[in-house]
């Protein structure tokens, strides 16, 4: 064990996501047990320059396993990007006694700490907290599999009002650059047609299958932000095909990260915030805690890449369900 750690500082970094108060209850309460101090960065990186620092104990961590967002907030930091603002960061650091760092975040979190690694000797791991579930290194993110299941229960009652007055629903999910919202809701749903950045063409393949919908027969699709059409995009061509079709649309929107955590996300939280103490303790440094086949596995920052292939099991499921 690595003595010379005796104060992790740990932070949320990015979009926030379900699971990340489960996450920060675990470190705390493993920094604990090994007799190491828990320090919480406010703010992600802003919070790290401007010396926004809470030491953590249990009462800290009370009741929060079960609630949504995370208390340390969470922001995207442009000015960390400049060297004096890391310098700055760096100075604090020191100035709290901060011997390592957990992040929790995407890539962009990762990517941060690599160009922080070139002025900062000290020890990072990062937990994947991320709804997109877009990061090579872990079979699933923090917070995605909440994130669906809130789609799922929108869509479940959205496609009420569509079959009782015959409508098309477009429901659009997040996935900025990744369609696995996209595609687990859609799959979870039964929706008509999945709309992801990843697989070209659907449009045309749904538009050939509205232009003989009937007016009696109800429609839910499912379409991912990043998609190159989008739903708006996506309503009018439908229009131009089949002008008697009667379209809605619904954009989910932040609603998917909101709400309690699934048992899943608060279980990967737990297993991902002490693995990432235990990691940092035995030595490890600059790598990312992820679960790979329900395993917990170290992968370098460096290789923490965001994914834009779906395996093809989950194409083959696309295929069928579209027919």
């Amino acid at each position: 064990m690595n003595r010379d750690i005796k104060n992790i500082g740990v932070f949320t970094s990015g979009g926030d996501s379900p699971g990340m108060n489960a996450t920060i209850a675990a470190i705390v309460k493993e920094c604990s047990v090994a007799g190491v101090q828990a320090t919480g960065i406010m703010k992600g990186y802003d919070g790290m320059i401007d010396g926004e620092f809470w030491t953590l104990d249990n009462d800290a961590i009370k009741n929060i396993i079960h609630k949504g967002g995370t208390i340390l907030k969470s922001m995207r930091c442009e000015r960390f990007m400049q060297l004096k603002y890391r310098k700055q960061a760096l100075q604090q650091l020191t100035k709290n006694n901060i011997d390592g760092l957990i992040a929790i975040g995407g890539d962009g979190t990762f990517k941060g700490l690599l160009a922080f690694s070139e002025i900062c000797k000290l020890p990072f791991i990062g937990i994947p907290g991320t709804i997109d579930n877009d990061l090579y290194g872990s079979d699933y993110t923090l917070g995605f599999d909440t994130a669906v299941n809130n789609a799922i229960d929108a869509i479940d009652k959205i496609k009420d009002t569509a079959s009782s007055h015959d409508r098309i629903f477009i429901v659009e999910v997040m996935g900025r650059d990744a369609g696995y919202i996209a595609l687990g809701t859609g799959l979870g749903v039964g929706a008509d047609a999945i709309l992801i950045p990843e697989k070209a063409g659907e449009v045309e393949v749904l538009l050939n299958k509205i232009k003989n919908h009937q007016h009696k027969e109800s429609m839910i699709i499912v379409v991912a932000e990043g998609d190159e059409t989008g739903a708006y995009q996506l309503a009018e061509k439908i229009k131009k095909t089949n002008a008697q079709a009667d379209i809605r649309i619904t954009v989910l929107g932040h609603i998917q990260r909101g709400g309690h955590p699934t048992f899943m996300d608060r279980m990967l939280g737990i297993r991902m915030g002490v693995a990432a103490v235990k990691n940092l303790l035995h030595g490890e440094k600059n790598k990312m805690v992820g679960i790979v086949q329900n395993k917990l596995k170290l992968t370098p920052f460096e290789k923490v890449v965001k994914q834009h292939e779906v395996n093809t099991e989950m194409l083959e499921l696309l295929d069928l369900f579209e027919k």
